[in-house]
């Protein structure tokens, strides 16, 4: 899964730095990620991964880190298998 979202930051994220130089845990907003490249992100996302952001998850700490972008689309997948 990091794979593809490592993909996704590269193509949405428009990082003035290349994705493979951040680490899984490090802070996409300190490294360049703005408010508009995360709502592309976002909706990347959704399309990757066939998922739709709750309300509850679109705020910064879900996109802060590539770990937590992974957190939050198991929790999404989750949550359907649960419904």
């Amino acid at each position: 899964m990091n794979k593809t979202i490592r993909d996704l930051v590269a193509k949405f994220g428009k990082l003035p730095v290349p994705v493979d130089q951040v680490a899984d845990d490090a802070d996409l907003y300190a490294a360049g990620l703005t408010s508009f490249a995360s709502v592309q992100l976002m909706l990347g996302i959704e399309e990757a991964f066939d998922i739709e952001f709750p309300d509850n998850l679109l705020n910064r700490k879900s996109f802060a880190s590539i770990s937590a972008i992974a957190k939050t689309v198991d929790l999404i997948r989750d949550s359907r298998k649960v419904a």
